[in-house]
């Protein structure tokens, strides 16, 4: 009986697996090429304020960078450390992980178009909630104080990766990308990114194949208070953030549990708030404490919850204004059999693709590379661009 759940449980795993595993190659790879032709180096000279220009370039290179959360938060304090404004910096990394091309190619596999469009329409509406909290409740002494606790350096998680710049500044955009410095760039960022995120992805796929295969949908719908609309609508947004904490799983490893959220009677806002937490779920809190301090991070916790919560909410009452709140509540949660349908081929091609990819980075020193990832800066993780030649 418990092998037989067991079984269950991973067979639905497994099936979600190979229904977004093209989409994952594309938009890393996606990903690969806009970061190889975007550097880094400028950022804190870049995001000196909190002003609608500094928010709007925090967006623009946040959505150009990896979608990890660990590589996400350590990259803002990176750029914390180096001048930038804590909003800013702040900003970027909501950017990193709710504007990336991956997370809403996923999004669309799995839900449907219209999450892909309010995910993109909510990340830069919880960055002005956000802005605007900071503003009123962020005080110089707080900031100062986090200022001295980043300069101390603790070791968070991702380090190496998010210091890493091998981006290609000379020459047009298609002679970056296609050039041998700029292939190897794409390679290496396509690799890594993989690794920043593979724990993420697989933990979240068992969960969503626990959870889809054990809990009754009966429980869903009361606990999401699905026969309630009114309530549904206002209990979605408070509780998918707490449900996203307690689940340990961030980045892109959070939508195939959105999925299972999704068929079992969770609003519309309920999941897009729930994809927003993945940057204060347990483990990133505490990295916040070590790099900013007990204090900060209890704030963090608390103005990024009401700003995910917030955002969530909005977006669902300007979609279904609009009568973009999908009808059907069909989410791609298990797949009967691997057959030969578009899928199957998708992910045939774009398996060759990866493996064009992972070679180029097997021979351009990219195990190396590897190995320093997670190295602090200052370790060698720094010194990525003499791989990139």
């Amino acid at each position: 009986m418990v092998l037989d759940a067991l079984g269950h449980a991973l067979s639905l795993a497994a099936a979600m697996a190979w229904e977004i595993l093209w989409a994952l190659i594309l938009g890393f790879a996606i990903s690969g090429v806009v970061q190889a032709v975007v550097s880094k180096a400028e950022m804190g000279r870049l995001l000196p304020d909190d002003s609608p220009r500094s928010l709007g370039i925090a967006c623009g290179l946040g959505a150009a960078s990896s979608s990890c959360s660990y590589a996400a938060v350590a990259m803002a304090r990176s750029v914390f450390r180096k001048g930038a404004d804590f909003t800013s910096a702040m900003a970027f990394e909501f950017a990193s992980t709710n504007l990336v091309i991956e997370l809403g190619i996923i999004l669309a596999v799995l839900l449907g178009w219209q999450f892909t469009a309010a995910e993109f329409v909510g990340g830069p509406l919880m960055i002005v909630l956000l802005a605007l909290l900071f503003r009123a409740l962020l005080k110089p002494p707080l900031v100062q104080a986090a200022r001295q606790q980043a300069d101390r350096g603790l070791v968070g998680v991702m380090e190496g990766h998010a210091a890493m710049d091998m981006s290609v500044t000379e020459g047009s955009i298609w002679s970056r990308i296609t050039s041998p410095a700029g292939f190897t760039a794409i390679s290496h960022y396509f690799v890594m990114d993989w690794v920043s995120v593979w724990k993420d992805i697989t933990g979240g796929l068992l969960i969503a194949g626990a959870l889809g295969a054990w809990v009754p949908p009966s429980f869903w719908q009361a606990f999401f208070l699905a026969d309630h609309p009114l309530l549904a609508r206002l209990w979605g947004p408070l509780v998918g953030p707490l449900v996203a904490m307690l689940s340990f799983v961030c980045s892109i490893g959070n939508v195939p549990l959105a999925a299972v959220l999704w068929n079992g009677g969770i609003s519309f806002g309920g999941v897009i708030a729930f994809i927003f937490a993945d940057l204060i779920v347990l483990p990133i809190l505490n990295i916040y404490r070590r790099y900013y301090g007990a204090r900060m991070s209890l704030f963090l916790l608390g103005t990024f919850y009401l700003t995910m919560a917030a955002a969530g909410l909005l977006v669902d009452l300007l979609f279904e204004g609009l009568g973009l709140v999908p009808e059907v509540r069909n989410a791609k949660v298990v797949e009967a059999s691997i057959t030969r349908n578009y899928t199957s081929v998708l992910n045939l091609l774009f398996l060759a693709l990866a493996a064009v990819l992972v070679v180029r980075f097997l021979r351009t020193n990219g195990p190396e590379m590897l190995r320093m990832m997670s190295a602090p800066p200052g370790r060698g993780s720094g010194d990525s661009q003499e791989a990139a030649g």
